[in-house]
């Protein structure tokens, strides 16, 4: 049953959402608009390619409708009917019915599959190992352990990477050295939840569904993601000290010992999102789906 909200309670709220999310990007958009690169910021710009200004705009969701919004009528995915605007979950499901297929399937396997914390963090030296200077993903940052270090430490692992985004950027050298051989269309029967990039590919799955997610939703994810990024880049062979930040050097126990503690952390925080997002796909989504599917 979608719930009515009155002009301007909406308004209120979209104004405030608009100003969470001014708060949260300006740095980017101050570095953005002076052509300055953050290998830590900017991956959440550049890899999942949701823009600021479409962060910016508010979505109440799909289990609601909104009083003296007409202009909604003219967006993409919404509709009006007796003065009422309300997302077209329908209409949107026709043009988007394999987003919610994957996000589904991704999001049912990760929830009920136990967290793996022994990878520690070796992807991001996977994508560098064997590299020259001018191979490495972060030209801007030098290695903390340089070439040769990098490479050892990665030979003196088992790669035990189980995101496929992160795996097909591994260097052809370190492919064959992760412990299973990943592809696109196996991702659900490896992604597990103790994966960083699996907590923030949450904000992928959310943009992707929005406007039938809620921002309020999209912007808790976002929020998640970069803040794991951090930890991702903490954790990696680059040198972060530059940014302000102290590097996990997870080549060593305490490091690792550092690292599991926090890749536990972000898991135990994400999975409560992840449940209410898999109730937006379950809940809005599949009756819909399986009515389509009956005719």
């Amino acid at each position: 049953m979608a719930h009515l909200l009155d002009e301007p309670l909406w308004r209120a709220r979209a104004a405030a959402h608009e100003q969470r999310v001014d708060d949260a990007v300006a740095d980017h958009i101050h570095r953005r608009d002076r052509g300055l690169k953050h290998p830590i910021d900017d991956f959440l710009f550049q890899y999942y390619t949701y823009k600021p200004s479409q962060l910016r705009v508010w979505h109440p969701g799909a289990d609601a409708q909104l009083a003296g919004a007409d202009e909604r009528a003219r967006w993409p995915f919404y509709r009006v009917v007796d003065g009422l605007a309300s997302v077209d979950v329908e209409h949107f499901l026709a043009r988007r019915r394999p987003v919610f297929d994957a996000a589904r399937r991704v999001l049912r396997a990760t929830l009920d599959r136990p967290m793996l914390l022994s990878c520690f963090g070796m992807h991001e030296w996977a994508m560098a190992y064997r590299t020259t200077p001018e191979e490495i993903r972060h030209t801007q940052l030098p290695l903390r352990l340089g070439h040769r270090g990098t490479d050892a430490v990665v030979e003196a692992h088992e790669l035990r990477c189980t995101h496929f985004d992160a795996y097909r950027f591994f260097t052809p050298p370190a492919v064959p050295r992760n412990s299973a051989a990943l592809q696109r269309d196996s991702q659900p029967d490896f992604e597990q939840p103790g994966c960083l990039h699996a907590g923030m590919d949450l904000y992928k799955w959310a943009h992707k569904l929005s406007p039938v997610v809620s921002s309020d939703l999209v912007m808790d994810f976002f929020e998640l993601a970069r803040e794991v990024r951090v930890l991702d880049m903490r954790a990696s062979p680059y040198d972060v000290s530059a940014l302000g930040h102290d590097p996990v050097q997870v080549e060593t126990p305490e490091g690792k010992a550092e690292y599991v503690r926090a890749q536990r952390e972000f898991a135990e925080r994400a999975r409560p999102l992840r449940v209410r997002l898999l109730e937006v796909v379950e809940q809005v989504a599949d009756p819909l789906i399986a009515e389509v599917d009956r005719a």
